[in-house]
């Protein structure tokens, strides 16, 4: 392939997918930093192996890329990792979200507890074993498919089945003590 048309391949069918690629590294990594490092080296390993993508799914590739070089630095940063504090900073949500637009009318209780809703489940997210958190993440947040998930994990759908349904239960036990108070 040639390089003016590798590159506008590249850009066509990988580049769109860039915003995904940085939401599973931030959530892996849990640091906004790493995951911009982690998706410029992604995307590097991505351009330079780009002649032997042959599939149609461009999206779940440059994922499974992600999370390979997720894992090579994670292995490499272990010690650091786990002294990594959830950012709560990038974790919140923005007040100017489309899904705000819709709420913008409704009472300052009611926008307040959904915001406090909404921080309790992203913090659940990410106090979840990594394992749980990624198959979680590229389905509930990615919308991906099982198939696309088992792909990119590299396990059977039925432990992405699995996974998903040990991480939900967790989730609830992390989200219940929150809930009891309600």
């Amino acid at each position: 392939m040639t390089d003016p048309i590798k590159n506008r391949r590249f850009h066509m069918l990988v580049m769109p997918h860039l915003n995904s690629a940085f939401n599973l590294a931030c959530w892996l990594t849990r640091s906004r930093h790493d995951a911009e490092d982690l998706v410029q080296e992604a995307s590097l390993r991505a351009f330079r192996f780009f002649d032997g993508f042959h599939g149609d799914d461009a999206r779940a590739w440059l994922l499974t890329i992600v999370r390979n070089t997720f894992y090579t630095w994670y292995q490499e940063n272990h010690a650091q990792q786990q002294n990594t504090l959830f950012d709560e900073e990038f974790h919140s949500l923005d007040t100017t979200d489309a899904v705000d637009m819709h709420y913008r009318d409704n009472n300052p209780e009611k926008l307040l507890l959904r915001k406090d809703s909404e921080r309790q489940l992203q913090q659940g997210l990410a106090a979840l074993p990594l394992e749980f958190r990624e198959v979680m993440v590229m389905r509930e947040l990615e919308d991906l498919s099982y198939k696309q998930i088992a792909g990119i994990v590299g396990i059977p759908i039925g432990t992405v089945m699995s996974r998903l349904g040990r991480g939900r239960k967790l989730l609830a036990k992390i989200l219940a003590p929150a809930n009891q108070g309600e």
